[in-house]
């Protein structure tokens, strides 16, 4: 590249066509025009001058993805680029929510495609932040569709560092605290009593107790974590190399939950001759944690403070008060929540995991202009787990009166479960890459081949009853299992599945083509077959196109007021194979017997499912249109995009007809989702004076997402979500849905109270009944899709301090606030329902009359969630040029997530539904994605770090 004088700050990571090169631009670096032109992206089997790509893409540099200090690369980019909306739990291990540009399925995978070095994975938990060279988000169908059948929720392509220049080594460690970003004030033991007191009109509870406990206190702690990287680099004439390890280890806020991971990365590029380049890369992963129930902080909010969490004898405390309305070990109980510190403490349950991650990627210049790339890329997994529950001890815990004597002999004193899982998948492509540029035309030609296979998870789960409770005598010797069951017959002493194998080819072209520097044409086109669907359907095509024109290129506006002015647009359509299959399940039995005389002669044999022939994967198309500019000399950089984006054939479960005689549903296309938004950036970058650089940066992003339609020909069945687990549900999903976006919730609407301080609900259906939950009168309301969200991020540089904040916001949203809205008489109270709740002389009161019946779920319990928070400040300082050894030390500190602005009257309105058994439940609408209920609280950490360069 020709060299030139600096005069702007830029904050995109500088790479170069053909080349991994390990260089970052940070705020003290400053860039001309010409160098904005070179900035690059990363656009799938290749990459593009960011000036001529007709797409939408979204970069964002390792400094940014390693300036917050968070376990997940994902969920540091949160509010850095429009039109991704991150959503997080600070759960040790938890995965992010990504969502981009909406959400388009019900039934159907909603995770990004992420693509490392190559490797096509479903999450990046054991990548190593710091390792990351590049983070390129594709948004728009015309930048997806290279990924075919694999991009209706978005691509997200990861380049981990290479070795470059002389031998390098850098060290990067930190220690942080952490605790909740926000509490709940509950009811105190005398608000508590008063309360309950004032529901029941009488006396039950003696106001004066001897226990106030705050069992949130109890069962946390000040989590405390570091991570420790540090990695080797270099390179020669012969071979570039890059060698890291990471080491991250948090003892995380819910007493007794520990996480810790161990990341090994080999990169190198070997030169074999001229012309000819071997690349290898490798990642090992082992990491090991103790989770445990997130039911706890439930348990915790609803048992009551005069609840002691041991007794005088040492035993767990138990809601149980005597005939003085004492707190005692006999006599009756006043709630039926367990003690939240038993559970914690019987609670033994302990992951290990395994990920091999590796590839090989051969480059080939056959001449000049043509260049042959073949990569191979593999992972294997392995996960172990138990549970251990000590059941007899379980028992005498829940009543300190109980003795051993009384524990039923039929029932098993422990129980064990072992689950142990791997997978293995693999991606070959092949591909050929041709540039000629003749006078004013440029082409960029690549055409190739991809094969992968998903071999299927493979699953073992052994149950054992009555084993030691030491755990060093757990074993799986001398037991048979032939006709072994346990009391509850639902549970099998060993189970085995085999997931589906998923083998999948691909042919793929793009051409882009730009002709004198300023009008620009792209275009791709993907075949998929796919093994998991029917013949007929296994191949699916997605093309698109793009067309952009560098206004600011022509002579009319050269040398004036646009630095840069680019007008592009595009269309494409792109599929989710990761969708709900039909198969034919075959059952036998007595219920299908075949008689001769009132005797059964044979058993039968029947199918139980419908079937449709013409399923395949869903598809989605996007039109979509932007302009980037850059004015005063590219100080003030910007860019704006409108998109509709339809899946027109969402699979929904069919419900049979009663006079077939089947009882399962099958799957078919029969709906259309939409979402439509727009999305706006804007950076202000600029140096005052030899010392000191800043930059200012906004994104806004919003989205309307819809369900159009729902085949009236086939009966859609009906999901009722968001289960509270008392009987209660808050989502509701059938053909009345259509018109509204997708996990809506579904609610009786409160409309103020009766004679008697109840709660009463709108007569919607018009029958006349206001006074209870008719089930008529249940409407939709909101979402807990945010409809916008806001990302600010400011840096500085002076001299050697630098200083960067970020804030991000979700706007036009609703929360259930589950927790609340679970519990019945005799469960504790926020303080503030218990110093405002309806009485004869307080009928205007926030608050219903204290009720010992369950819930009804109606909006009185849905909030807003919108929040503003400041997801990260930090400040360093750096000494430079020590010693010849020793090129610099930074120190810096680091405050994340320390403020947080909100009108939600729970621990936090960012609910992703992350559940640790089940991968399935994360982001699914119709789940407990936007309930609060069993959720991490959203923590505030404070970071201490240095980082070595010699």
């Amino acid at each position: 590249m020709k060299q030139t004088n600096l005069k702007y700050p830029c904050l995109i990571a500088v790479l170069y066509f053909g080349m991994n090169a390990n260089a970052q631009v940070t705020p003290n670096d400053t860039v001309t025009k010409e160098q904005k032109i070179e900035e690059v992206v990363m656009i799938g089997y290749g990459s593009r001058k960011k000036v001529d790509n007709t797409t939408s893409v979204s970069s964002i540099s390792s400094e940014e993805v390693t300036r917050t200090k968070v376990l997940n690369a994902s969920q540091a980019i949160q509010g850095k680029a429009a039109g991704v909306q991150v959503t997080a739990s600070d759960m040790p291990g938890s995965i992010p929510t990504v969502t981009i540009r909406g959400l388009g399925t019900v039934l159907g995978g909603r995770t990004p495609l992420y693509v490392v070095d190559g490797m096509f994975t479903d999450n990046i938990n054991n990548i190593n932040s710091n390792d990351i060279l590049t983070y390129d988000v594709l948004k728009d169908a015309a930048a997806l569709a290279i990924y075919g059948n694999r991009a209706a929720n978005g691509v997200i392509i990861i380049t981990t560092k290479s070795g470059r220049g002389k031998l390098t080594v850098s060290y990067d460690g930190l220690v942080g605290i952490r605790n909740p970003l926000k509490k709940v004030k509950m009811a105190n033991a005398s608000e508590f009593t008063g309360y309950n007191n004032a529901g029941s009109g009488s006396v039950y509870l003696n106001p004066n107790q001897s226990y106030d406990t705050n069992w949130f206190d109890e069962i946390t702690r000040t989590g405390i974590y570091n991570q420790h990287n540090i990695s080797i680099s270099g390179s020669s004439e012969a071979v570039k190399y890059f060698l890291s390890f990471s080491n991250y280890e948090e003892e995380s806020i819910l007493k007794g939950t520990n996480y810790n991971r161990n990341t090994v990365r080999l990169n190198n590029e070997y030169r074999i001759s001229k012309g000819i380049r071997l690349s290898q890369n490798l990642s090992v992963t082992f990491t090991n944690d103790t989770p445990k129930s997130l039911g706890v902080f439930t348990t915790a909010y609803k048992q009551s403070p005069l609840v002691p969490v041991y007794y005088e004898s040492g035993q767990f405390g138990q809601p149980i008060y005597d005939a003085n309305g004492n707190i005692s070990y006999a006599g009756g109980r006043f709630n039926n929540v367990g003690n939240p510190v038993a559970q914690l403490f019987f609670d033994n349950q302990r992951g290990k995991n395994f990920l091999l991650q590796g590839g090989l990627k051969l480059d080939i210049d056959i001449y000049k202009d043509l260049k042959f790339t073949s990569q191979f890329n593999g992972e294997y997994n392995n996960y172990k787990y138990y549970n251990f529950v000590d059941s007899k001890a379980v028992w005498l815990a829940n009543d300190p009166t109980r003795l051993e004597s009384g524990y039923q002999s039929s029932l098993p004193n422990t129980r064990l479960t072992n689950r142990n899982q791997n997978y293995y998948n693999w991606v070959l492509s092949n591909y050929l890459t041709y540039t000629k540029k003749i006078d004013n035309h440029d082409f960029e030609i690549v055409a190739g081949t991809e094969s992968s296979v998903k071999d299927g998870l493979e699953t073992l789960v052994v149950n054992r009853q009555n084993v030691p409770t030491a755990q060093d005598y757990w074993n799986l010797s001398g037991t048979d299992y032939y006709g072994f069951l346990y009391s509850d017959s639902t549970t099998k002493a060993i189970e085995s599945i085999k997931g589906n194998k998923n083998t999948t080819i691909s042919y793929f072209g793009r051409l882009q083509y730009k002709f004198m520097n300023r009008y620009l044409l792209s275009g791709t086109i993907r075949r998929d077959g796919s093994s998991q669907f029917a013949e007929g359907n296994k191949w699916g095509t997605f093309p698109s196109f793009g067309l952009g024109w560098v206004v600011s290129e022509e002579e009319f506006l050269k040398g004036g007021f646009f630095d840069l002015l680019k007008l592009r647009g595009g269309w494409g359509k792109i599929g989710n194979q990761n969708v709900p299959l039909n198969y034919l399940p075959l059952l036998s039995g007595a219920s299908y017997n075949y008689g001769y005389g009132g005797s059964a002669v044979s058993n039968g044999v029947t199918v139980n499912k419908g079937y449709d022939p013409d399923l395949g994967w869903e598809v989605t198309e996007e039109s979509s249109a932007g302009l980037d500019f850059g004015v005063l000399n590219n100080r003030l950089t910007g860019s704006f995009d409108v998109y509709n984006r339809k899946t027109k054939n969402i699979i929904l479960a069919v419900t049979p007809y009663m006079s077939t005689g089947i009882s399962e549903v099958n799957y078919s296309h029969m709906g259309s989702v939409t979402n439509k938004g727009a999305e706006v950036s804007l950076n202000w970058a600029d140096r005052l004076g030899e010392d000191f650089s800043y930059s200012v940066g906004a994104n806004y992003s919003y989205n309307k997402n819809r369900l159009t339609s729902i085949d009236a020909s086939k009966p859609v069945s009906q999901i009722s979500g968001g289960s509270l687990g008392n009987g209660q549900w808050t989502k509701l999903f059938n053909s009345s849905t259509v018109g509204q976006a997708l996990g809506s919730f579904y609610l009786w609407e409160f409309d103020g109270y009766d004679a008697n301080g109840n709660m009463k609900f709108k007569d919607l259906n018009g029958n006349g009944i206001t006074g209870s939950a008719d089930a008529g009168d249940r409407r939709y309301f909101d979402s807990y899709i945010p409809k916008s969200t806001l990302g600010i991020n400011v840096s500085m540089s002076y001299k050697n301090w630098d200083f960067a904040v970020n804030g991000y916001g979700a706007f036009g949203f609703k929360v259930y606030n589950g927790k609340k809205a679970q519990r019945i008489s005799g469960e504790n109270v926020e303080s503030s329902v218990a110093n405002n709740y309806w009485t004869a002389s307080n009928m205007n009161a926030a608050n219903p009359a204290p009720n010992s019946s369950i819930p009804i779920a109606s909006s009185f319990y849905l909030e807003n969630g919108d929040y503003f928070r400041i997801n990260n400040i930090s400040v360093g300082y750096t000494f430079k040029n020590i010693t010849d050894y020793v090129k610099s030390i930074k120190l810096y500190v680091s405050a994340i997530n320390p403020f947080i602005f909100t009108k939600y009257s729970g621990y936090s309105s960012e609910i992703s539904g992350y559940n640790a058994s089940d991968s399935t439940a994360e982001g699914d609408p119709y789940r407990l994605t936007g309930v609060e209920l069993d959720s991490y609280p959203t923590l505030r950490s404070f970071v201490f770090g240095v980082n070595l360069n010699f």
